[in-house]
C-alpha cells in the first residue's frame, strides 16, 4: 500500500504540548523573537542562511512559513516555555514530498536555552505528531558536521546518519559540506 500524509492535519495548524512546552503557530507578536534568534551570531552559525536583518524580514519569513502551512507543504511551531509564556525557538518541519512520505526538519533556540532539554523535548513532541498523526514515513536532517549540539540532539532521538556530502552546497563565497540524519516511522515507538 502507498503511503499517504495525513490531509487532516492541514485543516487547523496542530497546537501541541509537552511538560514544559506549548508548541503553537506563530503570531503577529512573535517577529522580534524571531528576528533575535535569527539574526544571532551564534544561532546562525551553522545554517546555510544569511541572519535577517530586520523585523520585517523576520514577519516576511513567518508570512512565508503560515504559506507553507496553508499550502499543505510545512508547519513551523514557535516553541513557547509554558510558566513564563517566554518565547524560546522554533522548530520546522518542511520540504514535505508528499509522493514519498518523506520531510525534512529545522530548528533554532535563543542561546540561553541551550543544554536545558527544550528542543529535544520539542522534537520528540513534535516527531510524534510527524509520524503519527500526519502519517510521514521519514524525516531527514540536514546539518553542517560542525554543529556537533545538532548532531548529539538527532542521535539522542534515534536519527541515524544517512550520508556525509563533501562540499555540496555553496554559500557565503565557500563550498561546505553537509551531513543528513534519517528517522523512520517504524523506529518511533521504540525511541520515544
Amino acid at each position: 500500500m502507498h503511503p499517504h500524509i495525513n490531509d487532516a492535519v492541514f485543516k487547523t495548524f496542530p497546537l501541541l504540548e509537552s511538560d514544559r512546552l506549548l508548541l503553537r503557530s506563530f503570531e503577529t507578536g512573535d517577529s522580534d523573537d524571531f528576528f533575535k534568534i535569527r539574526s544571532n551570531k551564534a544561532v546562525m552559525e551553522h545554517m546555510d542562511s544569511k541572519p535577517l536583518a530586520s523585523t520585517n524580514d523576520a514577519e516576511k519569513a513567518i508570512r512565508e512559513n503560515q504559506l507553507l502551512f496553508e499550502e499543505k507543504k510545512g508547519f513551523t511551531w514557535a516553541l513557547i516555555e509554558k510558566k513564563e509564556h517566554t518565547f524560546l525557538g522554533y522548530f520546522s518541519i518542511w520540504r514535505i514530498e508528499r509522493v514519498h512520505a518523506r520531510a525534512e526538519i529545522g530548528y533554532a533556540l535563543k542561546p540561553s536555552y541551550w543544554g536545558k532539554g527544550y528542543m529535544k523535548e520539542a522534537m520528540t513532541t513534535i516527531l510524534s505528531f510527524a509520524f503519527n498523526d500526519a502519517n510521514i514515513h521519514s524525516i531527514e536532517a540536514n546539518l553542517n558536521p560542525h554543529n556537533t549540539a545538532s548532531e548529539h540532539l538527532l542521535k539522542a532521538v534515534g536519527f541515524k546518519k544517512e550520508a556525509y556530502f563533501r562540499e555540496n552546497f555553496w554559500f557565503n563565497g565557500n563550498f561546505h559540506d553537509s551531513v543528513i540524519y534519517c528517522l523512520l516511522q517504524k523506529d518511533l515507538p521504540q525511541r520515544l
